[in-house]
């Protein structure tokens, strides 16, 4: 049996205790956890909170040179904040490490790329939720046919991290837009591609005055298809179970409420691989209409079929399972890094598109400029100013309008 491989994690906050630790831990025949970097020195009262205490085996750092000098660690998986994500996963490449980054990949895509050139690994765990497994099954069976539609959610119910949420201004890798929608679009992009414009939506529901956002919408257009993708967060919903998934096609939709258990089943105590680790209540189950049968469990509805879809078990440990072969040469890498650089790109161009002033459209001799000459807030009032750019000749209507767009892919 191959030796396990080192890991050394830095960061030693939630994300670490519930989406990170359970699961490597959970193999040990593939994964050893080696060290962890906390900055921060151990508590003289001995109270839990700290990596020392609440892991007194594991080799403790708190500089990253002499963490990164550790020769023994092969895997490094950076769970810091974003804004450190490329100055950490460059000195983790130069050190001669394997890299995980959790999401947001990097701030911009500029970054990303900078890191991809330097290596070939970024984090997406989210594929392994029972919920996008289920729906990419469907997805690839061709059960919904031509899809025209589809939204893709990842709301919230007023949880307490919004009340830590009171910066005023937004700094680099800020905002539910990159907390929330990176593992969205992680969804909407494996599914269908880049698309061939975004439009931002950006909203404050949580009542201070500021430019972080906790409410989102970004908008794929997909031109020439008819295809429409939506990409939210609303911080503020109050529903039991929250929408997750809602496709629309020739030959079927689903819905979908509730997000992956795994996550409760941590708290809970339930560990990974255990019989009921990873199901989902029937409850949460999605919801098929399809235009012919596809499964046992649909009934008829008029002249469609309608009914529950079981869910698949999710199990976040598969992520372990298929970079350890990626690393032994026993396979490839499933997550894509260029797929995570351009959900990057898609929320830099959704943010542009939520603050600027104007909308761009693309018309066979140009690009029709429409600005306002105040903020979109008083649309009502404000008078339209239009211009067809590259030219400077005004232009009051554009009769070659092919699709709204932000910007282009850089």
């Amino acid at each position: 049996m191959p030796t396990p491989i080192q890991v050394g994690i830095i960061g030693y906050g939630s994300s670490v205790k519930n989406y990170h630790l359970p699961y490597i831990l959970s193999c040990p025949e593939m994964l050893h956890l080696r060290a962890i970097l906390q900055r921060s020195a151990p508590p003289t009262d001995g109270a839990s909170g700290h990596v020392a205490v609440d892991h007194p085996e594991l080799t403790h750092y708190r500089t990253t040179d002499s963490f990164f000098a550790d020769k023994e660690i092969e895997l490094v998986i950076i769970c810091t904040r974003v804004e450190s994500h490329t100055e950490l996963a460059l000195a983790a490449i130069n050190a001669g490490k394997h890299v995980v980054v959790e999401k947001a990949f990097t701030p911009t895509a500029k970054e990303a790329d900078k890191v991809i050139a330097a290596a070939k690994k970024a984090y997406q765990n989210r594929r392994y939720d029972a919920d996008f497994q289920t729906l990419e099954r469907l997805f690839h069976q061709g059960v919904f046919g031509s899809v025209n539609e589809a939204e893709f959610h990842h709301d919230l119910n007023s949880p307490p991290m919004l009340q830590r949420m009171t910066e005023p201004d937004r700094s680099a890798g800020e905002g539910m837009i990159y907390t929330a929608g990176s593992h969205s679009l992680d969804h909407a992009l494996r599914l269908f591609g880049r698309p061939s414009s975004v439009t931002g939506f950006l909203r404050v529901l949580r009542g201070i005055p500021t430019s972080v956002e906790d409410t989102f919408t970004i908008t794929l257009a997909y031109t020439p298809d008819p295809l429409i993708v939506h990409v939210k967060t609303n911080a503020v919903s109050t529903m039991p179970y929250q929408l997750t998934f809602f496709i629309r096609g020739s030959k079927g939709s689903f819905v979908k409420f509730g997000q992956d258990e795994q996550n409760v089943h941590v708290r809970q105590g339930l560990l990974p691989g255990s019989p009921d680790f990873g199901k989902e209540p029937e409850e949460m189950w999605g919801l098929l209409a399809t235009r012919e049968r596809v499964t046992d469990t649909q009934v008829p509805r008029g002249d469609l079929w309608w009914g529950k879809v079981p869910s698949e078990k999710g199990d976040w440990r598969r992520f372990y399972v298929d970079l350890v072969k990626a690393i032994r040469g026993e396979g490839s890498l499933v997550i894509d890094p260029q797929l995570s650089r351009d959900g990057v790109r898609v929320i830099e161009l959704a943010i542009e598109s939520a603050t600027q002033r104007g909308v761009r459209f693309r018309g066979h001799s140009g690009w029709l400029v429409i600005q306002r000459s105040s903020p979109w807030r008083d649309y009502a009032s404000s008078p339209l100013v239009c211009s067809l750019w590259p030219s400077t000749e005004r232009a009051q209507e554009s009769p070659g309008i092919r699709e709204v767009c932000t910007c282009g892919w850089l």
